[in-house]
């Protein structure tokens, strides 16, 4: 599994916004500029994010971007599945085959990844162990938000400052 690098992107923007002390907003122009990416291709990520709630555009010449809402409150997982998508990320293509059948568990609760559980007869075991999986990383992606990556670098910053 990948993620594209319009996550990639995605992240340290927010991180660049999340960082941004200023009462202003930071244009597309000087966001591209850091992160070293085509403003066209970045404004494509920023119209998402904006229109997912996790960041405002402000028009006019002094507008740009900030984030909607407080840095401890936009997750990665929030972040990636805007980017990416929410769709489930393993599914079980062979629920025909013999080795399914042999596989399958009778009367076992079946995750179909949009509202959580509903039966069904055979579940596939290998879908169980990839569905347990993805929630693992699921909760891993919620707990750690742009304010998280924000501390761990100012923390990094000050050890680094000491150590002089």
């Amino acid at each position: 599994m990948q993620f594209s690098k319009s996550t990639d992107y995605a992240l340290h923007a927010l991180i660049h916004l999340g960082q941004s002390e200023r009462s202003s907003n930071v244009g597309i122009k000087g966001l591209a500029g850091v992160l070293d990416v085509s403003e066209s291709y970045l404004s494509k990520i920023m119209s998402k994010l904006r229109q997912d709630g996790i960041v405002r555009a402000a028009p006019g010449v002094n507008g740009g971007y900030e984030l909607a809402r407080p840095a401890d409150q936009i997750t990665f997982l929030d972040v990636i599945q805007v980017i990416e998508g929410r769709q489930q990320l393993f599914e079980c293509s062979n629920s025909r085959s013999r080795q399914h059948q042999l596989l399958a568990e009778d009367g076992a609760v079946h995750r179909d990844g949009n509202d959580g559980n509903k039966l069904e007869k055979n579940e596939c075991l290998v879908e169980k162990v990839m569905y347990g999986a993805e929630q693992h990383l699921y909760q891993y992606l919620r707990e750690h938000t742009i304010q998280s990556v924000l501390d761990e670098a100012f923390k990094r910053r000050n050890h680094a400052e000491n150590k002089k």
